[in-house]
């Protein structure tokens, strides 16, 4: 019985976290499960390759071992996810989402300009 209603909380509790996901991206039911997969597999294709790629430079200590995977990890996720999302259809979507991370992050400059901007506001100071 116990087993039951915690299965059907956990049920209602992914259900809602989906809608939220839906309602956020402004995506349908597909277009979220092919998104929720293109995020499985690229993340899958990322650790395999930085495996790979770590095992053919044979670093030996530990702590060098763990900033260069991480550093690769970081450098290969948005080329993999990129790559997987052009199979699933998701090329725009992805496109879009990386950006927004970089601009986030201050890699890339963002696209947006208007209302609310740092920019916006000291022009008006002008």
């Amino acid at each position: 019985m116990i087993f039951l209603t915690f299965a059907a909380l956990t049920c209602n509790t992914v259900q809602i976290m989906f809608e939220k996901l839906q309602k956020k991206w402004k995506v349908g039911g597909l277009q979220l499960a092919l998104i929720i997969a293109t995020f499985a597999i690229g993340g899958s294709v990322t650790g395999y390759a930085g495996k790979k790629i770590m095992n053919a430079l044979a670093v030996g200590e530990d702590w060098l071992w763990t900033m260069i995977y991480i550093l690769l990890i970081t450098i290969i996720w948005p080329l993999a996810v990129l790559l997987v999302s052009i199979f699933f259809g998701q090329f725009s979507f992805f496109l879009r989402y990386i950006r927004k991370i970089g601009a986030k992050m201050g890699i890339v400059k963002s696209r947006e300009s208007g209302v609310g901007s740092q920019r916006s506001e000291d022009s008006k100071r002008l």
